[in-house]
């Protein structure tokens, strides 16, 4: 089982609650996926700063949009939200060179698309898939204990987060 190092230091920066749940589902998709394809949470937390950068790409920074949200305004600025690729060695060298977003790809040949492998294990723990909305985006997950993001915004700006500047959820 091919467990890549950034995503388990990735996995540790998410909200407390979700830790355990996501190594879990960490560790269902590396025994799912198998041969030259490993998965890595690309984005797990986002700070406020980041997030802005984020927004700025292809507004007012060089470059093309990346995301709609603001500051404050994506589960991600909570530790609440994680973003993966595929990472695939096309020469079965144990690098992985290339990083893909193909959602019906089937790298390790066993007739399934690694992405909706990805997808049937994280719904199996009660994540939601960026992949069904109408502002589709595959590579996103997320698990917002029914908190909006103006709550949690409310929240954290109300100052109640833990010592680690976690919201209280």
């Amino acid at each position: 089982m091919q467990m890549d190092r950034l995503t388990l230091e990735r996995i540790k920066l998410l909200h407390p609650k979700l830790r355990d749940e996501a190594s879990a589902i960490y560790q269902d998709i590396c025994k799912e996926i198998q041969g030259n394809v490993v998965c890595r949470f690309t984005h797990t937390l986002r700070t406020f700063a980041e997030q802005d950068a984020l927004y700025a790409k292809g507004r007012t920074k060089a470059g093309s949009v990346v995301t709609n949200s603001r500051a404050g305004f994506s589960f991600h600025n909570y530790g609440l939200a994680i973003d993966i690729a595929m990472l695939i060695d096309k020469d079965n060298n144990w690098i992985y060179e290339t990083l893909s977003y193909d959602v019906k790809a089937d790298h390790d040949k066993d007739k399934k698309s690694e992405w909706l492998e990805v997808v049937n294990i994280f719904s199996q723990y009660g994540w939601e898939w960026g992949g069904n909305w109408k502002f589709y985006d595959a590579p996103h997950f997320q698990k917002t204990y029914g908190y909006s993001v103006r709550q949690l915004l409310a929240l954290h700006k109300s100052g109640k987060v833990d010592k680690n500047g976690y919201v209280l959820i």
